[in-house]
C-alpha cells in the first residue's frame, strides 16, 4: 500500500470520527443566507399566504389570525377546509400559522398549515443497493441478494435514516450523512440513494418549497453548496409525529426525530470500522 493511499485511509478516519447525521463540527456549515432578515423579506415571490398567530377561540371552523403586521386579529371560516383535510396540524393559541385564503369568499380559508408543528427534524429510513446492477432484471437482483453470506448482509445491509430539519428564520439542514466520499466507498458492493444537502424551505401558496443543492466538502472540511434547486411539494397530511409529502403523484411518509437516532449511530460504527480495517489492511 502506498504512503498516499495510507494518508488517505488515515484522514478518512479522522473525519468519520467528526460528521455524522447531518451534524458537523461547529463552523463547517456556512452562516446562512437568511441571516439578518426579516420574515416579509424571506418570502418567496408570488406567495399569497397570510401569516400570523393563532388567537384564543380557534375551533375545528374557524382560526382567528393576529396578523404578522401587527393589526387587530382576524377570523377566517374554515369548515369546509376541515372536511377536506386541509386544516394541517392541529393550531394552539400562539402557534404560527399559514393560511390561503378563498378568491372568491372573503373570511373564507381554504387552507391551514401550522408552521410551528411543521418544523422539526423528519425522516424516513434508506437501505443501500448493491452497486452496478443496471443491466440485470429484477429476478436476477433478487437472486444475487438471496446469495449475500450473513457476514457481508451485518457488514454492508445497513440502514441509514435520510430526511431533513426545518429551522427558524426558513433554514434547513440535511440528517442523514456519513462522510465516506473517497476511495473506500467506491471500493464498497453497495451503493445508498443521494442525499440532496437542504438549506432552506419556504411556504409558498400552502405548498412546502425546499431549496437544495449538491454536497462538497475539501480537506479542511469547509463546504460549499452548488447546483442550487427548488423542490415543490404539497403536503398531504401533518398531525403530531406525521407527515406526508406529495409531488407529482408521488407520496413520500416521514416521521419526527425526536431524540437521537440509534440508526445513524449503527451506520457511523459501521463505517468506521470498515476505515479501520481498511488501514490494518496496510499494515
Amino acid at each position: 500500500m502506498t504512503k498516499a493511499r495510507l494518508s488517505i485511509l488515515l484522514s478518512l478516519t479522522a473525519a468519520l470520527v467528526l460528521v455524522a447525521c447531518g451534524q458537523k463540527e461547529q463552523g463547517a456549515i456556512p452562516p446562512s443566507s437568511n441571516d439578518g432578515k426579516n420574515n416579509k423579506e424571506l418570502l418567496l415571490e408570488g406567495d399569497s399566504t397570510i401569516y400570523g398567530l393563532a388567537c384564543e377561540g380557534c375551533t375545528d371552523s374557524v382560526i382567528v389570525l393576529l396578523p404578522s403586521d401587527g393589526s387587530d386579529p382576524v377570523s377566517y371560516n374554515i369548515i369546509e377546509a376541515f372536511k377536506k383535510r386541509r386544516v394541517l396540524g392541529k393550531p394552539k393559541v400562539g402557534d404560527w400559522l399559514g393560511l390561503v385564503l378563498n378568491k372568491e369568499e372573503k373570511g373564507v380559508a381554504d387552507l391551514v398549515v401550522d408552521l410551528d408543528e411543521l418544523k422539526g427534524t423528519w425522516c424516513y429510513v434508506v437501505m443501500p443497493k448493491l452497486r452496478d446492477q443496471e443491466h440485470l432484471t429484477p429476478k436476477m437482483k433478487a437472486r444475487i441478494e438471496q446469495e449475500m453470506t450473513d457476514s457481508m448482509r451485518e457488514t454492508y445491509m445497513i440502514p441509514r435514516e435520510y430526511g431533513f430539519a426545518l429551522k427558524r428564520h426558513w433554514t434547513a439542514q440535511s440528517i442523514g450523512y456519513i462522510q465516506e466520499k473517497n476511495s473506500l466507498e467506491d471500493e464498497s458492493p453497495v451503493v445508498y440513494p443521494k442525499l440532496l444537502y437542504y438549506t432552506e424551505w419556504h411556504i409558498w401558496n400552502g405548498k412546502l418549497v425546499m431549496t437544495s443543492g449538491d454536497f462538497k466538502m475539501d480537506k479542511e472540511n469547509n463546504v460549499s453548496v452548488t447546483n442550487m434547486r427548488l423542490d415543490t411539494c404539497d403536503i398531504v397530511y401533518l398531525r403530531d409525529d406525521s407527515l406526508v409529502l406529495g409531488s407529482e403523484g408521488v407520496t413520500r411518509s416521514y416521521y419526527r426525530l425526536t431524540s437521537e437516532s440509534e440508526i445513524n449511530k449503527k451506520a457511523k460504527e459501521m463505517a468506521i470500522k470498515q476505515a479501520k480495517k481498511a488501514l490494518e489492511d496496510t499494515k
